[in-house]
């Protein structure tokens, strides 16, 4: 029988519990670490806001979203080691702890009371088929043999995401593509943005 979509959220947010523990040991590959979480707390995320958050009133757990995003950028650009890297772990961290608690206590609940057994296993297809989408978007390998999200940027990847903006719109580019590009851009927020929004903000890098 197909998992139900509380049944694939918990998963997500014990996976992650993993991985911030991994991070927490200071032992292993913090880099490739830290690649993974990004892809999956933002993954999970926009899959939530598609199939989950409609059917609820989940206005506060799109703000915390927001928020796990600008500290996942600020986690990823930090050295492993430094100060910036450990604050931004531990701040990170209480905020999906945060989260998660209050997904599991208030919003699942309210969902699996409002929503029948077959209701809730039609959206754990369609979640499951979403976040492998953007799973997919984050981690496709990037020409030149870059990696997914855990590659550093640096100053040569953001001058060649900026110089090939323009042209993104006129040839007709798929969001993943565009995602990609905006990643190698750096341009915040670019995980929430739709098609159209990459298109211009990496015009307006560009420009």
């Amino acid at each position: 029988m197909a998992a139900d979509v509380i049944t694939l959220i918990l998963a997500d947010h014990r996976k992650v519990e993993e991985l911030f523990a991994r991070l927490a040991t200071g032992k292993g590959d913090r880099r490739a670490i830290v690649g993974a979480l990004h892809a999956l707390i933002t993954a999970h995320a926009r899959a939530e806001e598609d199939v989950v958050y409609p059917l609820l009133d989940a206005h506060h757990g799109l703000e915390e979203h927001k928020e796990a995003e600008v500290l996942l950028d600020a986690l990823r650009r930090a050295e492993p080691g430094s100060t910036e890297f450990t604050g931004a772990r531990t701040l990170l961290a209480l905020t999906i702890a945060h989260h998660v608690q209050e997904e599991e206590s208030t919003l699942l609940p309210l969902l699996a009371r409002t929503t029948d057994d077959r209701r809730l296993r039609d959206l754990g297809k369609t979640f499951r088929q979403r976040r492998q989408q953007e799973l997919r978007a984050l981690t496709a390998p990037r020409k030149g043999g870059g990696a997914g999200p855990s590659s550093g940027g640096g100053s040569r990847a953001k001058a060649r995401g900026g110089g090939r903006a323009a042209s993104g719109a006129r040839q007709g580019l798929t969001k993943t593509e565009l995602y990609e590009r905006a990643r190698a851009a750096d341009i915040p927020g670019r995980s929430r943005m739709s098609k159209n929004e990459l298109e211009k903000a990496l015009a307006k890098a560009r420009s």
